[in-house]
């Protein structure tokens, strides 16, 4: 089954609330399993932006609907030059960047099929929480693109990350907590005390002490990562790869 988005741009396509020290962030494109059109990516972009300025201490991403992101949004691809798709494939690997190097609490809340880059936000994220129901899949080296491998490899092990991405395999729930994909399974119903109770833990250090514990275990290989991923999509012939990778069903 497609999970395609529309790319009309909507003010309400993310929407944002403050909880205390808490920035909630949730796509809102539920019909369209909130795949990420180019302007939900700018949407997001300037949200992180606003949180690492301000008082947040935890930051927080959420879907409406049955999926938490079902990833890129191929709609009306075929329309888009080459330069154009990379760029979009560029703004999120950039997105995915400032979420793992977030000197902040970050926290993801993650329901239904997770998609290539929908599921790449959710390794992007330090508290990784998913429904037991859900399900990740990671399949752009289907069509020759290099997204996310190092922070996967960070979450899972080379081992396991070479395996989930050269079988572009679907895995549940279990088997990405086992894997350490996701760092917990909980019922939407917990969410809110789940916030709640990382919201008070992000303040035990203070700002630059919790930026400084960030930075020292995190590792920072944000310019190989872009390289490899403007490397891969930048090879002529991205819009016939992805045409392919479509048209054989995913």
């Amino acid at each position: 089954m497609s999970l395609d988005a529309n790319d009309t741009a909507s003010p309400a396509e993310l929407l944002r609330r403050q909880e205390g020290r808490a920035t909630i962030l949730t796509l809102n494109r539920p019909a369209k399993a909130n795949a990420l059109s180019a302007s939900l990516v700018e949407s997001l972009m300037s949200a992180v932006d606003t949180a690492l300025r301000d008082s947040t201490r935890l930051l927080v991403l959420e879907g409406n609907g049955k999926h938490f992101c079902a990833g890129f949004d191929f709609t009306d691809y075929e329309k888009q030059s080459e330069g154009d798709l990379l760029l979009r494939f560029v703004r999120i690997e950039a997105l995915l960047q400032r979420l793992f190097h977030a000197p902040i609490e970050t926290l993801v809340l993650a329901q239904g099929r997770n998609f290539g880059a929908g599921a790449d936000l959710v390794a992007a994220c330090q508290h990784r929480i998913a429904t037991p129901e859900s399900t990740f899949r990671m399949p752009g080296l289907r069509f020759g693109l290099v997204l996310g491998t190092r922070r996967l490899a960070h979450r899972v092990g080379d081992g396991a990350a070479r395996e989930l991405l050269a079988e572009t395999k679907t895995f549940d729930a279990d088997e990405a907590l086992r894997l350490g994909f996701l760092t917990r399974l909980e019922s939407p119903a917990n969410w809110p005390e789940i916030i709640a109770d990382l919201a008070q833990r992000a303040q035990v250090l203070s700002g630059g002490a919790a930026a400084a514990l960030h930075q020292a275990t995190t590792p920072d290989t944000r310019a190989l990562d872009m390289a490899a991923l403007a490397e891969s999509a930048s090879t002529p012939g991205l819009r016939e790869r992805i045409r392919q990778f479509r048209e054989a069903g995913r």
